[in-house]
């Protein structure tokens, strides 16, 4: 049995690398899909023009489409869905993902172009339908469903949740079986757990995932590092999971191995203001990690608590001086527009990032979202209809509209607020000792302000204390390149790729 598996972002994303990326699970579902034997095809349509959309489709010819559909990308989707039956008209279309789960009622309306829907965690699911729509046997009663029969919309009992990660296989190894995959990008983003403990009232990640985490092993993650680097050449990767650390032991371990199998990759991660300590951040940096991004949303108690945060200012700045102290990049999310939000709450948002001094962040006004506490409130008190995100086209459906201006506001903050001094750099290294990461963030500190001896030496120390670490080798070769000192640039990506073969960025400066 053909599959394809496809996400499309809406059109104002088009250009987005990031949100035009496959979301995760998709990759989980596909490289299920294979490992069980099945002829599963990958797609990324974010960006092509319908024509080619249609080509694609007809030379695939799958007997299933499962298409991806989130809040940003729920009419694009849909779109995609009546292209899907309007050319194969006896395929199966399949949707799943956080929207889909949580608007299968709006996903199923009569006439609707999608047969079925996949609710929450879909690997197992879809496995089981897959074998038995490839066995013509009734797929009725699967569990995890929802459907349309005799004129009404049908849910099967819910899907038990994986207890063991560990059993779902690393979606890189399937990845080059596809179409329209961004083979440089798309595998850096990983996940690590699934599941959020916490209760913010504008997230759907509990409701979708569980409120349980349930984690991957240490060694699991290292293995799949390990192959990507190998496989495609990365050395940054990005942790996607709610909150990294949330299993303190587990974290430490997977630095430990990072350590001991020598991966010598950089790495960013979300946390918990709550979930981090010195001990866990030192080990953290040793291992790679260069940015930890922080869900601070408001410096205001009224507010956190407004938003189920579960957090004071107290905690925020002292989580940031941790990580600001073990030299670790501090990324923040705040949230504005909040209904009620005083000029008073707003200052004390001022203050607080003012205290903290973030090296960068993201502004977003409160929006709604299906499967949240915040839009189940407002359609429960009429505040919001149930049907909001069928009947608007915007993107992101935001609690004030309009908008004001604090976003703005708050974004000169952050990038205002950004220490500039270069001292704290030689402290980081008198209490960590030799750590690569404090040379790749001094020297890029160094080079943005002109200052290239410095920058060297930074760079240089690396290759010296440690000859196989990519970073030293690439980040001298780019300041070479840089300064116009050609023969030592390339130099310096020949013996990138010495270490990592795929290296994409030394091959292409080795092409120029």
């Amino acid at each position: 049995m053909k599959i394809l598996l496809a996400y499309q972002s809406g059109e104002p994303n088009r250009d987005d690398p990031y949100i035009s990326l496959v979301p995760t699970g998709l990759c989980y579902l596909h490289a299920c899909l294979i490992e069980a034997g099945h002829d599963s095809i990958l797609a990324n349509f974010s960006g092509w023009p319908e024509s080619r959309i249609k080509r694609e489709l007809l030379k695939i010819n799958p007997q299933m489409i499962g298409i991806s559909q989130w809040t940003h990308n729920r009419h694009i989707s849909m779109d995609l869905a009546v292209s899907c039956r309007h050319l194969l008209p006896g395929c199966t279309i399949v949707m799943g993902g956080g929207h889909a789960t949580f608007c299968y009622q709006d996903t199923l309306t009569d006439g609707s172009a999608v047969d079925i829907v996949v609710l929450g965690e879909g690997e197992q699911t879809l496995l089981e339908l897959v074998d038995h729509l490839s066995k013509h046997a009734d797929w009725h009663d699967i569990h995890g469903l929802a459907f349309r029969r005799n004129g009404s919309i049908v849910t099967t009992t819910a899907r038990k949740l994986l207890a063991d990660l560990d059993q779902l296989p690393q979606p890189a190894r399937h990845l080059e079986n596809s179409t329209g995959i961004d083979l440089e990008l798309q595998p850096e983003f990983i996940v690590t757990a699934r599941g959020c403990p916490s209760a913010c009232h504008f997230c759907s990640s509990p409701a979708f995932w569980g409120k349980k985490v349930r984690f991957r092993s240490p060694q699991a993650i290292v293995e799949e590092i390990l192959y990507i680097r190998q496989k495609f050449g990365l050395i940054y990767f990005s942790i996607r999971d709610d909150t990294f650390t949330a299993d303190r032991n587990r974290a430490i371990d997977f630095c430990t191995l990072l350590v001991e199998r020598q991966a010598d990759i950089l790495w960013n991660c979300q946390s918990r203001v709550t979930a981090i300590d010195e001990e866990l951040l030192i080990m953290m940096k040793m291992a790679g990690c260069e940015c930890i991004q922080l869900g601070v949303e408001s410096g205001s108690p009224r507010i956190l608590q407004q938003l189920g945060k579960s957090i004071v200012p107290a905690q925020i700045r002292h989580a940031g001086k941790l990580i600001r102290d073990i030299g670790i990049n501090l990324s923040i999310y705040l949230i504005s527009d909040v209904p009620g939000e005083t000029d008073d709450d707003f200052r004390q948002t001022i203050d607080l990032v003012r205290h903290i001094h973030p090296d960068d962040g993201y502004v977003s006004p409160l929006a709604y979202y299906p499967g949240t506490r915040l839009f189940n409130d407002a359609v429960a008190s009429g505040n919001s209809d149930i049907h909001l995100f069928e009947d608007r086209h915007d993107r992101a459906l935001y609690v004030q509209d309009p908008q004001g201006d604090s976003s703005s506001h708050l974004l000169k903050e952050i990038s205002s607020s950004r220490r500039d001094d270069s001292s704290r750099f030689s402290v980081q290294k008198e209490r960590l000792g030799f750590c690569y990461t404090t040379n790749v963030l001094a020297g890029e500190w160094y080079r943005l302000r002109r200052e290239y001896r410095a920058a060297e030496r930074e760079f240089r120390e690396i290759t010296t204390l440690q000859t196989e670490n990519p970073w030293g080798w690439f980040l001298l070769g780019e300041l070479y390149a840089e300064r116009g000192r050609s023969k030592q640039s390339k130099e310096c990506f020949k013996k990138v790729l010495e270490i990592i073969p795929q290296h994409a960025p030394s091959k292409a400066a080795l092409s120029a």
